[in-house]
């Protein structure tokens, strides 16, 4: 679950900064790395940040309203 929390925050953090240069600058880093919509690798990515984001809302439900991102974080919460 820890491998899963990080992955889906990088994924996020991606997500958002593209959204942010979408917003900013007009420019869409994904569609210029992997093909205008409906590329199949934009699709891929923003499934994957789609999913990362319900990952990160469903994570805290399931571990009693914590996300873990250290090993050390969720042996001393237990």
């Amino acid at each position: 679950m820890i491998i899963a929390n990080i992955i889906a925050y990088i994924i996020l953090i991606i997500g958002g900064l593209n959204w942010g240069l979408v917003g900013i600058f007009n420019f869409n880093l994904v569609s210029s790395i992997f093909g205008a919509y409906p590329a199949v690798g934009s699709i891929i990515v923003y499934i994957l940040v789609a999913l990362s984001a319900i990952w990160l809302i469903i994570s805290p439900i399931i571990t009693s309203g914590r996300i873990y991102l250290t090993s050390e974080n969720h042996h001393n919460n237990h």
